[in-house]
């Protein structure tokens, strides 16, 4: 369709923003969602979507909710999770986004934390196992159900109220006053991310940092009210909420929501989405399956290998990139021309993602230089960016015609950046937050007055690219962006008597693993409860061990964030000490010696998952 372009300069919120593209293409396609008992698909316009978050908006109204009160979204991505956030932005409260699959301890810690008025959840038995926890909730006003069981919610007690979606919908009368709509500078969320101390951060972003980056973006990625996105990473991480959600709303553009990540290949190609917003483990996911077809034909492997050779060299002519060096990869299918090879080998890969991607983004941990020459080299127009909740969190981005895979591209319009001491990057800018909920040291830390924001990532500035070196805090980054604590979690996890010492990695892997040292009398212990000899080696690989061992460890890191808790791990006997090079002299893991010693076993880990 065809539709006038609206001025974002008008919008300096997320209401207005909402507003301005309900007037701008009311009849465009918004949303795109799953209806399981009609078996397809059901799209809603702009126009619908704006009537139902004033629906919404009204019920949030009549609950007498204070003043910019925070309220907690337990929803996976959808109709709900969008209409209840735009309805808080539009009432002047702050949305808490929590993730839909995070374990009971680590909701009820942000609950408590940030003083949470109301919560609404999918299904009422999590928050049954929230409330489990005994975490005291004194400023929890009330409970929604989006999802209640066949048979109805449970009859009240004495805790707090618990209302079902519909309900709480209706007792809102179609004429209730909505409070006034917030300003610029008003907290457009607060967004949880994990930090040094183990206990997550909540990160204050105003609706000013949000539109800033919205607007920054649409000048590098560019989509359009015909674009459509798939969205399936949790709208409470900063990066789909902006790149995946305000973005698109931004541009006209529809969202279709995916079923699940376990049904995302499915959704792939039914939606054949435009814009794909996503995390490096699902480009790795495809690549991982590509190479587990290939290896039982060599020759399979040889078109393979010649299609991605000769694919990437045209890339790197049509960047002005250094020519690649000929590896001779491909054996005879070097041979073949260019056409053939992308008829044989880059088109069926590209069916998998839906055939019509025109931008893939990907963001929230570092893209292997493997998988990006594979996937660039075979046509994907695949471009890499950087960012941090704190930032909103876009920093800087490649473009397809300015796409440099090992840099995370260039600064955004009217963002600074400047390396710092210890080549630390500095961040300046509008999207740069407001500070940390409730913790003005931890900001003093890493906000200084003049408002560069200190990232904890080494890097150089290259012709302008920015180019990350590595990590200066000591924070694990998953391959699907989650950021786990170390230490904290090791310390966790030695408050086992199992385990004397433990080390956890996981850094650009897809989940957290873990190596740990047994104490000798509970190894004995466990060892005989199970029938084994203590001091047979491979009894430290033992099936029934490892089960045993993790189950403990789930058990110790219970207060962790889902994604955080090991799902493997080895066993060793011998302790790590300063004399066999494993710890300094101030006690401390020397984890590059013990992750270089352990290499191999920690390499089959992630190759039994």
């Amino acid at each position: 369709m065809t539709a006038f372009a609206p001025d974002l300069s008008a919008a300096r919120t997320l209401p207005e923003l909402l507003a301005l593209r309900v007037r701008a293409t009311p009849e465009g396609e918004a949303y795109r969602q799953w209806d399981e008992a009609a078996g397809r698909w059901l799209s809603v316009t702009w126009a619908q979507a704006g009537e139902r978050v004033q629906q919404w908006s009204r019920a949030i109204a009549a609950s007498g909710l204070p003043a910019g009160a925070r309220v907690a979204i337990l929803l996976p991505n959808g109709l709900d999770a969008m209409s209840l956030d735009q309805a808080l932005l539009a009432t002047g409260c702050v949305p808490v986004p929590l993730h839909a699959i995070d374990n009971p301890g680590s909701i009820a810690y942000i609950l408590a934390d940030a003083e949470v008025s109301m919560l609404v959840v999918a299904e009422h038995a999590q928050w049954e196992r929230v409330r489990a926890t005994g975490q005291a909730l004194p400023h929890l006003q009330g409970v929604v159900v989006t999802e209640p069981p066949a048979g109805g919610l449970p009859a009240a007690g004495d805790g707090v109220p618990v209302a079902a979606l519909a309900d709480w919908l209706a007792h809102a009368a179609p004429g209730t006053p909505l409070p006034p709509a917030p300003a610029p500078e008003d907290l457009a969320a607060i967004v949880y991310t994990s930090g040094t101390t183990g206990k997550p951060k909540g990160v204050m972003l105003t609706h000013a940092n949000v539109m800033a980056d919205v607007n920054a973006v649409l000048a590098r990625i560019v989509p359009t009210p015909q674009d459509v996105f798939l969205s399936f990473l949790p709208l409470s991480h900063t990066f789909e909420r902006t790149a995946g959600y305000y973005l698109a709303m931004a541009a006209g553009s529809c969202v279709a929501y995916a079923r699940s990540v376990a049904l995302l290949a499915d959704d792939l190609k039914q939606v054949r989405p435009t814009v794909l917003v996503s995390v490096p483990r699902i480009y790795e996911r495809v690549h991982a399956k590509v190479l587990e077809k290939l290896s039982g034909s060599p020759w399979r492997m040889q078109l393979f290998e010649a299609a991605q050779a000769a694919g990437w060299r045209r890339f790197c002519a049509a960047q002005g990139l250094p020519a690649p060096v000929d590896e001779g990869a491909g054996g005879w299918a070097r041979a073949l021309p260019w056409p053939l090879l992308r008829a044989l080998v880059a088109a069926p890969l590209l069916a998998q993602f839906g055939g019509r991607l025109r931008v893939a983004v990907s963001g929230g941990a570092p893209l292997s230089p493997t998988i990006a020459r594979c996937f660039l080299g075979l046509g994907l127009p695949l471009v890499q960016g950087y960012g941090m909740t704190e930032t909103t969190p876009v920093v800087s981005c490649n473009t397809l015609d300015d796409n440099d895979p090992s840099t995370v591209g260039r600064a955004l319009p009217g963002v600074e950046v400047r390396i710092g001491d210890n080549r630390e990057l500095q961040v300046r800018g509008p999207i740069v937050m407001k500070g940390y909920w409730k913790r003005p040291e931890d900001t003093a830390r890493v906000l200084d007055a003049k408002g560069w924001l200190s990232t904890g990532d080494q890097a150089e500035i290259v012709q302008g690219r920015i180019r990350i070196l590595g990590r200066i805090k000591e924070i694990i980054v998953t391959s699907t962006g989650e950021k786990v604590p170390p230490a904290d979690l090791e310390l966790a996890i030695t408050g086992d008597p199992l385990f004397g010492q433990a080390l956890v990695v996981g850094e650009n892997r897809p989940f957290i693993a873990a190596l740990a040292v047994v104490n000798n009398d509970e190894w004995r212990q466990l060892t005989g409860q199970l029938g084994l000899d203590a001091d047979a080696p491979e009894s430290l690989a033992d099936p029934q061990v490892l089960r045993a061992a993790l189950a403990r460890i789930e058990r110790s890191a219970a207060g962790f964030a889902r994604y955080a808790v090991p799902r493997a791990v080895h066993l060793v006997r011998e302790p790590w000490t300063i004399e066999n090079g494993f710890m300094t002299p101030t006690l401390k893991l020397k984890r590059n010696n013990l992750v270089a010693h352990y290499g191999a076993a920690i390499e089959a880990l992630y190759a039994r998952r």
